[in-house]
């Protein structure tokens, strides 16, 4: 038996959480907390790209990274938990493909070789279908694919979480206390910037690192003279990022061929691997495979709620989807 593959019980680790029942706990979610963290200990790192709000390139974010990770020899999975509007499916070129289920265990979409995706965009019967829930079935079904999907023995999970501070961060916070940190994605004008202000106080509250923040569509290279023209003004997530410590990751500069490329279902950095923004993927994509030589440290946080959410204490009382 692999040395991840222990019961719980027999894990030899002092800072698992998941060994004991906790005060008040039932015995349902103590075995259910007890799965995802089988599920989860096989993974070296957990990483959430979050943004303060939408428009600003995230889930196009966390699809390159993951893609620069894999390209770089890890074991990757992306996670997508956006389930009102999931698009990574889309971004990889994988709509129409169909999750495998063996019994109560699912298998993640492979990509390519270093590279499985799993989102509820797989499991849904049209592409167009609404998916309508609140934030109890949302909890269950993200903690559902935390423990009832095999990913394996991985060196990175990516988790594309919706814009803003809401239920699907939080659940997956909640239910991830381990996790290494978040990236925050952001473009440069102050609109963008203020929201990712909320969304880093959100990580902080819930003693989650900010491992980074990105500035996305940080100016357009013109293609004729190579001059930086900032659209969207310049600097703000740098300044942004300064002003509330919390380290700076590096630009994504605007490029049409980002766009061409998600439509077309081709992540950017897998085939324009020589351009600019590809190098700026490259450059932001080495403190987290530094990881492992240096943990990230938690942003300083004011005291927290032991309170859960409504979601928490309802998403326990809804079954399987």
């Amino acid at each position: 038996m692999n040395e991840k593959e222990k019961i719980c019980e027999a894990c030899d680790s002092t800072t698992c959480n998941a060994k004991k029942r906790k005060p008040e706990e039932s015995q349902q979610d103590f075995l259910e907390r007890q799965a995802v963290a089988k599920r989860m200990c096989r993974v070296e790192h957990k990483i959430l790209i979050v943004s303060g709000k939408g428009g600003v390139g995230k889930s196009a974010v966390a699809v390159n990274l993951a893609v620069s990770l894999a390209l770089a020899g890890k074991r990757v999975s992306l996670l997508d938990i956006d389930i009102h509007g999931p698009s990574v499916p889309r971004l990889l070129g994988l709509e129409g493909r169909a999750v495998v289920g063996t019994g109560e265990v699912f298998l993640p979409v492979q990509y390519s070789e270093n590279l499985k995706v799993m989102s509820i965009g797989f499991m849904l019967e049209h592409k167009e279908t609404a998916v309508i829930w609140r934030g109890p079935m949302k909890f269950a079904t993200i903690k559902q694919f935390l423990k009832d999907v095999d990913w394996g023995e991985l060196d990175y999970l990516i988790i594309d979480s919706p814009p803003g501070t809401g239920d699907e961060p939080l659940s997956i916070s909640q239910l991830l206390p381990e996790a290494d940190g978040a990236v925050v994605v952001t473009t440069p004008q102050q609109l963008a910037v203020a929201d990712v202000r909320r969304c880093i106080g959100f990580c902080r509250r819930l003693q989650l690192p900010v491992l980074g923040v990105i500035e996305n569509m940080s100016g357009l290279i013109c293609p004729e003279c190579g001059t930086t023209i900032d659209l969207f003004g310049a600097g703000g997530g740098k300044r942004m990022a300064r002003e509330m410590n919390v380290p700076f990751l590096g630009t994504i500069p605007i490029d049409p061929k980002i766009a061409e490329a998600s439509d077309g279902g081709t992540p950017y950095t897998q085939h324009f691997a020589g351009t600019e923004t590809a190098r700026s993927f490259a450059r932001i994509v080495a403190p987290i495979l530094a990881l492992d030589e240096t943990r990230a440290t938690p942003a300083q946080a004011p005291e927290q709620s032991t309170e859960p959410t409504d979601a928490a204490k309802e998403g326990k009382n809804t079954g399987n989807h």
